[in-house]
């Protein structure tokens, strides 16, 4: 029996054997399959690897930009790459083209510009849309048609776009895979911060150059401010000036004049320097920072000029606001100052006012404190403003303080000013209490920044002259 059925199947084929086989093909096929993927991801992995490095380590933004039709070709597996930018003026630029047949470069270049040259045709009439990129896919879809399939993605920097990452194939294709997109919009991101890394690179360049620029013009107004307080014969003298930023609006300065001005005669040789008329003014520019510090430096050139002509106070502050009232009125700027000239000899101050805070006088005999004023308006407001003038007779121990408004319009933590009547109590009481110019000065900055607080910064320029008579 076993011998019929032996002989009954020896005939049929081995259906065991033949399926074997046909596994053993299956899974060689899937090893390979799997192998070829695996190569493919390591190769798209180096790729974007090599252009991460070249983010890093090119510093020229043009060098990085040459890499990235070509990267984005490669691990995309298509047959070239193209990257548009869009210029901050409008104008459309063909960055860089890939073309993997070199044959073919040269009449895809002219084929994309002539979509360039199309795109601004359109665009020079019709400014440019937030819906640009829409119609540059347009132009390359009405020049290719069918024959070139592309893939544009948009390279976003800032939240604008700011370029289109192309890429294109021969083979007809209707649709692109997802991996391809993702793929597409990692390259586009890397081009996107590789452009805001060289924008703000050039940022900071150009920072660093106004903040040298910015150091050199504090150097030059802090050595056109007085470096140290003249010594006038029977006057204790003190100033200072704190700027809120390195160059700041505010003024003063100490001018010796060579001429008896209060005789109205001059004289054929100079006057001994103890014996010397002395002009001391206080202004501040409306405004602060370099325009402000500008303006400054004009007005002190000015002004001494005028104080070497011998004028009087009020004459003088006609003048300069007659000189100063165009290049003012131009900028939208103003100036507030408060001239006075002092004479040793008598201790008498001639003063005008051209609307600055009025300096304050503490009588020694009386412990009060009165208001030096005049009319006038500021410097570059009108042309045809008159100045007045007025003068008062000082005595031993009266002292006199002279300020700019960043000490009044100083800010407490709570929003309050510190303001003209706390000032006033404060320097009478200092002027009560302590000796020195110097001292008075002194504890008056300090009560400021006891009222703004440590880690208040100061938001106006903040000047202080104070002056006592000794003798």
């Amino acid at each position: 029996m076993t011998s019929i059925l032996s002989r009954q199947f020896a005939g049929l084929p081995d259906r065991s054997s033949s399926r074997s086989g046909s596994e053993t093909a299956s899974i060689t096929s899937l090893k390979e399959l799997v192998s070829q993927l695996y190569r493919e991801q390591i190769k798209i992995q180096d790729l974007l690897v090599s252009l991460g490095y070249a983010l890093r380590s090119l510093d020229n933004l043009n060098q990085f930009l040459e890499l990235i039709p070509l990267i984005a070709s490669r691990v995309t597996d298509t047959n070239g790459g193209v990257l548009f930018l869009l210029k901050p003026n409008g104008v459309l630029h063909l960055q860089q083209l890939y073309c993997e047949d070199g044959h073919l470069s040269a009449s895809i270049r002219k084929g994309l510009e002539w979509v360039v040259h199309q795109f601004q045709l359109q665009n020079d009439t019709t400014p440019h849309s937030h819906h640009w990129s829409t119609e540059l896919d347009q132009q390359m879809m009405s020049y290719w048609g069918d024959d070139l399939q592309t893939l544009g993605v948009a390279v976003v920097v800032g939240n604008q776009e700011r370029g289109r990452l192309y890429i294109f194939s021969h083979t007809d294709s209707d649709s692109w895979t997802k991996n391809q997109k993702k793929l597409m919009q990692l390259v586009a991101d890397q081009t996107a911060v590789a452009i805001a890394n060289q924008e703000l690179h050039r940022e900071l360049q150009r920072r660093e150059r106004l903040d040298r620029e910015l150091e050199i013009g504090a150097e030059i107004q802090r050595k056109l401010l007085p470096r140290h307080c003249p010594h006038i014969k029977g006057l204790d003298l003190a100033a200072r000036c704190q700027t809120a930023n390195r160059v700041g609006g505010d003024y003063y300065d100490f001018i010796p004049a060579n001429y008896d001005q209060w005789n109205g005669q001059d004289r054929e040789q100079p006057i001994p320097l103890e014996h010397r008329c002395w002009s001391i003014t206080i202004g501040d520019v409306m405004g602060k920072g370099v325009p402000a510090g500008l303006i400054m430096t004009m007005l002190r050139g000015m002004l001494r000029a005028e104080v070497l002509n011998g004028h009087t106070p009020e004459r003088i502050l006609q003048h300069l606001n007659h000189v100063m009232y165009g290049d003012l009125n131009n900028s939208n700027r103003f100036v507030t100052l408060f001239y006075s000239n002092y004479n040793p000899q008598t201790h008498t101050l001639f003063y005008s006012n051209a609307a600055h805070h009025p300096p304050l006088l503490w009588r020694a005999k009386t412990q009060g404190v009165d208001r030096l004023d005049t009319q006038g308006m500021l410097i570059g407001l009108d042309a045809n403003t008159h100045y007045t003038s007025a003068h008062v007779q000082l005595e031993v121990g009266d002292t006199v303080m002279y300020y700019t408004d960043g000490i009044t319009d100083a800010i407490s933590p709570s929003g309050s000013r510190f303001e003209e009547g706390n000032l006033m109590r404060e320097f009478q009481r200092s002027c009560g209490s302590l000796a020195s110019s110097q001292e008075i000065l002194d504890d008056l900055f300090a009560k400021v920044q006891q009222f703004t607080g440590c880690n208040h910064h100061d938001q106006d320029d903040i000047t202080l002259i104070v002056f006592r008579i000794t003798g």
